[in-house]
């Protein structure tokens, strides 16, 4: 028989166990093939690609399909996959990164015209918490993504609103929302937002990226990276100690930034050892350049994104003809 004592260091020992297996649970799986597609950027260099001020990629891994951001326009990322040849009809998951339009306006259009063909396309969305909050602006309603919401649902499909990280197949994880660490300012004054605290000032807390576990270390995509890249990398690595960054996609919101602030930037990154950079949508065009210099990047490993660009494990960057 166990006496009050071992039964109580048993039960304490379990309750304190608990908790930290379900903060670190985790299928284990390593993702050995990743491919990216940019489908919405600026920047385009493939015929027939629309360009416009917005993003979307189309994130391949070991055979799970996930669409991050749907585009600034209804139909772009609907003519660009189109253009590119490929088939959204098989993707189920989406990630919208935050709520501004330039991310989220395609969803819609792309949920109802895939289901045409798959009931399921498009109907599982991944946000994080704060992206449905109220954004007022000169007494009308800044969030679009409060009218999106019902509208989405009535298709059938399903928001999935997360308060944290969370691996959602084997080797994908979504960060949540991310803790700024740094005092990263990389987002516009666009007003003000009201959580459940009160109005504040709009931060884009729901700000989340997509970190892929990969065998060449971890993958993270980003829509703009309002929380800060450096933030953002630091709250991927905390998650994944040891590991390098291979590979570093999407919008970075650095355009704006000056020399000091690009120069702590890259020196940040290049301390988390990023292999390459594709630096898409509001990351800005001399802002990629200053960061693969001052990082001692190349033009193979660090480059402006395009429609039609590519990133993949085996080869890196897959660059269009306008940014080689």
């Amino acid at each position: 028989m166990w006496s009050a004592f071992k039964w109580s260091t048993f039960l304490l020992a379990f309750l304190l166990f608990v908790p930290t297996c379900r903060a670190d649970s985790r299928s284990g799986h390593v993702v050995g093939e990743v491919k990216i597609t940019i489908l919405s950027t600026m920047l385009v260099s493939t015929r027939d690609g629309v360009g416009e001020w917005g993003f979307s990629a189309l994130v391949e891994a070991d055979g799970h399909k996930i669409l991050v951001d749907t585009g600034g326009s209804p139909e772009t990322v609907l003519k660009n996959a189109a253009a590119l040849r490929i088939d959204l009809s098989d993707v189920q998951d989406v990630l919208l990164t935050h709520n501004h339009s330039d991310h989220t306006s395609g969803l819609l259009t792309l949920r109802r015209e895939m289901m045409k063909r798959n009931p399921n396309a498009l109907s599982r969305v991944y946000v994080a918490r704060g992206i449905f909050w109220s954004r007022p602006v000169n007494g009308r309603e800044g969030n679009n993504m409060v009218a999106v919401k019902p509208e989405y649902e009535k298709t059938g499909g399903k928001f999935i609103e997360l308060t944290e990280g969370e691996e959602i197949f084997p080797g994908a994880w979504l960060t949540g929302p991310i803790t700024r660490t740094y005092p990263e300012k990389n987002w516009s004054d666009l007003g003000k937002v009201i959580a459940p605290t009160g109005i504040t000032e709009d931060t884009i807390p729901e700000d989340m990226s997509l970190v892929l576990e990969t065998v060449k270390g971890i993958v993270v995509v980003t829509g703009c990276g309002h929380a800060g890249v450096v933030n953002i990398v630091t709250q991927s690595t905390k998650h994944f100690p040891g590991e390098p960054v291979y590979g570093l996609v999407g919008g970075l919101h650095l355009y704006r930034q000056t020399d000091a602030q690009l120069d702590w930037t890259s020196d940040m990154l290049k301390s988390f050892k990023v292999e390459n950079l594709l630096g898409a949508h509001c990351t800005g065009i001399e802002a990629v350049y200053h960061l693969r210099q001052r990082m001692g990047l190349s033009r193979k490993t660090a480059l402006v994104g395009s429609v039609g660009a590519e990133f993949t494990l085996r080869d890196g960057i897959r660059p269009g003809e306008l940014e080689k």
